[in-house]
């Protein structure tokens, strides 16, 4: 990849992984990319007794919940619990459930799953009946194609789009905000990023055509296509899942984005246009040309 081809050059400084929707992230040093994102990229989700999806915006402990990635399974850690371990090639029963205005097809994870879930979540007096499903990849859910075009981009329990990208110096912006307010910086897990890009300037990547990748066996092209408006997830501490405005209060002063009626956004969501099952790698070299509307 010749870099004179490009108005900017970054390079990719962290992979984060969400295997189960709205709990703890993975960070990585390489990912498989695959059509719906990265691979194992909200896979898993967890549903109330209607098969509802919850987050973190109605149960922040969850934020609480670390899984780690190993060869064939996937190990839950939560202060006060056993570990939890879910195997790759297992599901039980199948089911529908709901993220958003979707309903799709999943799998149920079983009964010793869904008390974990239930145990961990559940408040005094609020007793949560939870389960954990994973998606089916029979299934076709996809981003919308207001945003996508003519291209379609499949997503498994995402909220909608297959990557998040953020660049540091974005972060590095808000940080310095908060900090002349008074107030202690934030990691960039707050706000759930994929790709975290550097050796750009903030919100460089607002306004980026495509990334353009090279691994060994090719090319990898990404789109971003919509700006990621931001809920109350990143007032959520994730270190200790309790709950405090600033962060969104801070962003509310310069992040309002005509392009989405004046929400708050922070980030571009991006879809993946080539270079399925080829790898993603921190270090990567990523070249990119603004776009100009």
């Amino acid at each position: 990849m010749n870099a004179a081809e490009f108005d900017l050059q970054a390079t990719i400084a962290r992979l984060f992984v969400y295997p189960i929707k709205s709990c703890a992230g993975v960070e990585v040093r390489e990912s498989l990319l695959i059509e719906s994102g990265l691979e194992f990229d909200r896979a898993w989700m967890v549903v109330d007794e209607a098969g509802e999806f919850v987050t973190q915006r109605d149960l922040p402990r969850m934020a609480l919940i670390r899984p780690t990635m190993k060869y064939s399974e996937m190990v839950l850690r939560a202060p006060g619990m056993l570990a939890l371990h879910i195997a790759f090639d297992r599901v039980e029963a199948p089911m529908r459930v709901r993220v958003w205005k979707d309903e799709v097809a999943a799998y149920d994870m079983g009964d010793v799953a869904a008390q974990w879930f239930s145990d961990f979540l559940s408040e005094p007096g609020k007793p949560q009946r939870l389960r954990l499903v994973r998606f089916d990849p029979e299934h076709k859910r996809l981003a919308s194609r207001k945003w996508t075009g003519d291209a379609e981009a499949p997503v498994e329990f995402a909220d909608g789009y297959p990557l998040l990208v953020l660049s540091q110096a974005s972060l590095d912006g808000l940080n310095q905000r908060l900090a002349a307010a008074g107030h202690a910086a934030v990691g960039i897990e707050r706000f759930r990023p994929n790709i975290v890009l550097a050796g750009i300037e903030a919100h460089d990547e607002d306004r980026v055509d495509e990334l353009r990748l090279q691994d060994a066996d090719g090319e990898v092209r990404l789109r971003p296509v919509k700006p990621c408006t931001r809920c109350p997830i990143p007032d959520i501490d994730p270190a200790t899942a309790t709950r405090s405005p600033e962060v969104g209060d801070m962003l509310r002063t310069y992040r309002a984005d005509a392009r989405v009626d004046g929400a708050i956004t922070f980030g571009m969501n991006a879809i993946v246009l080539d270079g399925v099952e080829r790898s993603l790698a921190v270090g990567q070299a990523v070249g990119a040309n603004l776009r100009f509307e």
